[in-house]
């Protein structure tokens, strides 16, 4: 007998055992309506019901998406790539920057952001310059690179964020 069920009995039993009749003993589950009227009371619609995730001034509007994305970050942590190209020519004008947040404390890792920092080097010296003006594709190759890489170093898979300016 499933569980919530298995207590609504034994809430009935109890309920007999102090002299209350089975007749005004009505066993309803959460969301259940009951409608009172002048010949009785029953069940008679249901509603949904359960937790409701409260975030910030949004009540209920915190989709499974947004929970799991919550929960892998929780687990895994962010890498941000941030790298600045030039718009015309696709060349490094800056970076690339590594920034972790929960994955490792960046000052007693830093072989590790190093790594990761060469990983995104090598990823864009090889796509050629005028392909670099695709940055969704040159943000994609990033990504595979580092997931590769964290996934190697650390046997985890962070949230990967590869940032592109073009200046």
């Amino acid at each position: 007998m499933h569980g919530e069920l298995r207590h609504l009995v034994l809430h009935s039993r109890l309920a007999q055992k102090v002299g209350i009749p089975e007749k005004n003993i009505m066993l309803a589950e959460d969301g259940d309506v009951i409608e009172f009227t002048a010949t009785g009371a029953g069940i008679t619609d249901r509603v949904e019901a359960g937790k409701v995730f409260v975030d910030g001034k949004g009540v209920g509007d915190v989709g499974q998406m947004v929970l799991k994305d919550r929960t892998h970050l929780s687990q895994d942590g962010l890498v941000l790539a941030v790298v600045a190209l030039n718009e015309k020519t696709g060349e490094i004008v800056y970076g690339p920057d590594i920034v972790t947040r929960g994955l490792v404390f960046e000052e007693e890792s830093p072989h590790l952001i190093e790594g990761a920092r060469n990983v995104v080097m090598d990823t864009l010296n090889n796509i050629n310059t005028e392909a670099r003006g695709e940055q969704l594709e040159v943000k994609e190759e990033i990504r595979r690179g580092l997931r590769r890489f964290f996934n190697k170093a650390l046997e985890r898979r962070p949230v990967i964020l590869p940032v592109i300016i073009e200046i």
